[in-house]
């Protein structure tokens, strides 16, 4: 019998989701200083496309949604390599330059890869379900519990001499 992962809350995933566009929006109006201007907006976007996928498969294992952020990212950033006509224009919109950037670095790939991190950290922490104990808290390895006090005869062992 497998058992069934535990599903993230999809509020949480979409509120996350939605902040970190916002977040990642903000940070292309209002850039921060150094080089966090150049790559904050880099790693939102992924960080949103980990969200994004969580959204979608609420059960998938977090280094997985990890690993689809990271590629879809790197994906959109090689793609701005291609100088197909259509591509250009989508690219010459508002909406398709948020989303599909404007010129190949290579440094953005580390940003999303932190981005990701990132995304992947907050997974954890905040939206990931923890999985049932099938034994409680006091439980031993072999399964049996401790005994608590006054819950039975007080067993004393003493070492030969």
């Amino acid at each position: 019998m497998t058992t069934q992962r535990p599903a993230r809350r999809r509020l949480a995933v979409a509120a996350a989701l939605l902040t970190t566009g916002a977040l990642g929006l903000l940070s292309r109006r209002y850039p921060l200083p150094g080089f966090l201007a150049e790559y904050t907006g880099d790693a939102a976007y992924a960080t949103a496309a980990f969200f994004l996928f969580a959204l979608v498969w609420p059960r998938a294992r977090t280094v997985t949604l990890l690993a689809l952020a990271f590629a879809f990212a790197a994906a959109v950033e090689a793609s701005q390599l291609l100088a197909w006509p259509w591509l250009q224009d989508l690219r010459a919109t508002r909406l398709g330059g948020l989303l599909l950037g404007h010129g190949y670095q290579t440094a953005d790939l580390a940003a999303y890869a932190v981005g990701a991190l990132l995304a992947g950290c907050a997974d954890v922490t905040f939206l990931r379900p923890s999985l049932p104990s099938p034994s409680g808290p006091d439980s031993l390895p072999d399964g049996s519990s401790r005994p608590t006090s006054g819950s039975g005869p007080a067993v004393h062992s003493e070492t030969p001499r």
